[in-house]
């Protein structure tokens, strides 16, 4: 085995220890959605009726007979941190759209658009303007509109730039995805990512810039810091040209949690046979 920096020596093992407890997010989550529960008391049938489980990877409410909104809000997470030290946001934007329109389609829907919300300790119009491009470029790759959003400056709060949204799809009632249809016997089957997916970031960055700088180059002519901000890859196009062709059971967006999300779509256990190496 080659000599590695990481063998050997203590390394963050778990999001616990780089600072983020899983477990304490889960009790905040049940703390609030447990007093949400009536808000979503709707005749059966009718407008405004919530046909998604707690726990999805998105909202889904009915429209009409035929047809139900998706709606999925989310942030960057750490990596926001990345760019800022990079001094570097025209990606930033592409993640932000990937981790809202990758919640969209587990539901089968196709996303239509999007919002977003940029908070600043002290706003930057340059870094602004790179955000607003990133967020085109990702809108492009997903196929939908960006059509408003919101900024605040909020210097008594944040430290340096937080960024998050929401986006909204639609599908066939008759076409939502929930899990309900997974079985022992269904074959798992994994889209090539192009590197840590945005949330979930916290652990890789631990990881790596305990060994490295940020801008070490360790990935041929990559540095660290321009792996860690390699965009979240949107899979928009090749789900919605699978479920054309495919009975697909289940979806599942691998960000914060990595493989332990297909438990948020079924309760079977799976079994992987064929875990593709790490590059």
């Amino acid at each position: 085995m080659p000599a590695h920096p990481f063998y050997g020596e203590p390394v963050v093992k778990d999001y616990a220890s780089a600072g983020v407890d899983i477990e304490v997010e889960g009790e905040a989550v049940q703390a609030v959605l447990s007093r949400l529960k009536k808000t979503g008391k709707r005749p059966s049938g009718k407008t405004g009726e919530v046909l998604s489980s707690t726990g999805h990877f998105c909202s889904l409410i009915r429209l009409n007979d035929r047809q139900a909104m998706a709606i999925a809000t989310d942030g960057v997470g750490s990596k926001i941190k990345v760019a800022e030290e990079m001094g570097r946001f025209d990606t930033i934007g592409i993640d932000l759209v990937a981790m809202n329109v990758n919640d969209i389609i587990c539901s089968g829907a196709r996303p239509l658009t999007m919002v977003d919300y940029i908070a600043f300790e002290k706003v930057d119009p340059r870094v602004a303007g790179e955000i607003g491009k990133g967020l085109a470029k990702g809108a492009e790759l997903a196929g939908i509109s960006v059509s408003g959003g919101e900024t605040a400056t909020l210097p008594d709060m944040i430290k340096g730039v937080d960024l998050a949204g929401t986006a909204v799809g639609l599908v066939d009632v008759d076409k939502i995805i929930t899990g309900a249809k997974i079985a022992p016997g269904d074959v798992v089957v994994g889209l090539e990512s192009s590197g840590i997916h945005s949330n979930g970031l916290t652990l890789g960055r631990k990881v790596l810039l305990k060994h490295y700088s940020i801008d070490e180059r360790v990935f041929g002519e990559k540095t660290v810091g321009e792996e860690l901000l390699t965009p979240t890859r949107i899979y928009v196009k090749e789900v919605m040209e699978t479920l054309e062709k495919v009975d697909v059971h289940g979806l599942a967006n691998i960000t914060g949690g990595g493989l332990g999300n297909l438990a948020r779509i079924t309760g079977y256990g799976f079994e992987i046979t064929h875990l593709p190496e790490p590059p």
